[in-house]
């Protein structure tokens, strides 16, 4: 992933899942194995932090917190987050407004941590028959008008297929994306969590050599 062009390893050690019967991530232990990777490849790292009273725990191991979609309002975590200096991705919620977003950040930022990286991860659809969610890319445009946060997009949890993801992701650097969060994995039959919107590592490597491309031809690189 590294040749390819990625410079940030995300992996969920903590996996909020909507049954509680479903995988949930290696814990501690993913941690461990999260940092490991981090120090040999070179990647900086980000994980999920669930809770407030695990951030210390998390900032030991990984390089980036990320408070997921469920826990976009989850106020106390976003001032646990605010009063560390680590970067802080922060993922707007399925039914959340552009206001409520950035009002959220604002809970990390008003702690006096300024590195908060906003994700756009698609909304609540009205036809759930093809994709998990609706990918809001005019959420890219509205909040470079209006904020100076930086934001990525993650086509992955957004389509929740493989297939429409290299399309999303040439779309998002067109439309102005900071960076993509993009699920890889070598054998995604086999993955205990989110298989069906997983990358194989060749099918990542050709979208990186379009999406470079895509940055060129607007003049992003």
């Amino acid at each position: 992933m590294k040749d390819a062009g990625a410079r940030i390893l995300r992996g969920g050690a903590f996996k909020p899942r909507t049954s509680p019967y479903s995988f949930q991530g290696l814990g501690i232990e993913g941690l461990k194995i999260l940092k490991e990777v981090g120090e040999e490849t070179g990647l900086a790292t980000v994980t999920e932090v669930m809770d407030q009273h695990d951030v210390e725990a998390i900032m030991e191991h990984a390089d980036i917190l990320q408070i997921g979609a469920r826990n976009m309002q989850n106020f106390p975590l976003l001032v646990a987050a605010g009063k560390t200096r680590h970067p802080v991705l922060l993922k707007r919620g399925p039914s959340a407004t552009i206001d409520e977003f950035l009002l959220s950040a604002e809970y990390v930022l008003s702690q006096g941590n300024p590195d908060v990286i906003l994700c756009e991860r698609g909304v609540h659809p009205l036809d759930r028959t093809y994709t998990r969610n609706t990918l809001d890319l005019s959420a890219i445009p509205v909040i470079k008008e209006i904020s100076h946060l930086p934001v990525v997009i993650d086509p992955s949890h957004a389509t929740g297929s493989w297939k429409y993801v290299p399309a999303m992701s040439r779309a998002a650097v067109a439309a102005g994306a900071d960076g993509l969060l993009i699920e890889v994995h070598p054998d995604p039959k086999q993955a205990l969590c989110d298989g069906p919107q997983a990358l194989k590592p060749e099918v990542f490597a050709r979208l990186m050599a379009d999406i470079r491309r895509i940055a060129e031809a607007i003049g992003r690189v």
